[in-house]
């Protein structure tokens, strides 16, 4: 069981689980860097993080039937988040934010549960600072992933997420590109 976590109550709820995995080896990827937590649905962030026994959940919603959903997990999902308030704001663009701590987990669920969460008809995009082929499972072969191809460079988080797009502002151009808007 791989476990990518987005933030301090899902790190929580993956150490939960990997204590309580008896049948397989569990990874646990984390961040050398700060990272924001996310924001809570219902009040209690860890409630909310609870979801990732599931391996995949809605993060942040939006009102009525999204015009993009965003999927990531690890550092990336704030990023996701931070964009997606930019494109209600700025754009009238109307952004779901999907945390998917474990593709493994999020694809042993039944169908049913998956389409609720990454309906069919909406544009996906994915964002992770590895190979896009990690999300592809999750998101399927028409969403657009921005990733890296590349491994090995140095320096502070702030400058490289700079540098390769990880920003905000950068998903806010990539989606409007995607849309067409």
């Amino acid at each position: 069981m791989v476990l990518r976590p987005g933030d301090a109550a899902e790190t929580s709820v993956a150490w939960k689980l990997a204590m309580e995995n008896k049948s397989t080896p569990t990874a646990l990827i984390l961040s050398r860097q700060n990272i924001t937590d996310l924001p809570a649905t219902t009040g209690n962030r860890y409630q909310d993080a609870l979801q990732s026994a599931k391996g995949g959940y809605i993060v942040k919603e939006t009102t009525g039937t999204p015009d993009i959903i965003f999927v990531a997990n690890g550092s990336e999902v704030a990023t996701l988040v931070a964009a997606a308030q930019i494109l209600e704001q700025e754009h009238k663009i109307n952004a779901r934010v999907v945390s998917v701590p474990s593709s493994g987990l999020f694809l042993n669920l039944p169908v049913a549960e998956r389409v609720a969460i990454l309906p069919a008809g909406i544009p996906r995009f994915g964002l992770t600072v590895g190979l896009p082929s990690t999300l592809l499972s999750v998101v399927g072969s028409e969403a657009t992933i921005f990733g890296l191809d590349h491994f090995g460079y140095s320096a502070p988080a702030e400058l490289l997420d700079e540098k390769f797009g990880f920003t905000p502002s950068n998903v806010v151009a990539e989606t409007l590109k995607q849309l067409g808007a």
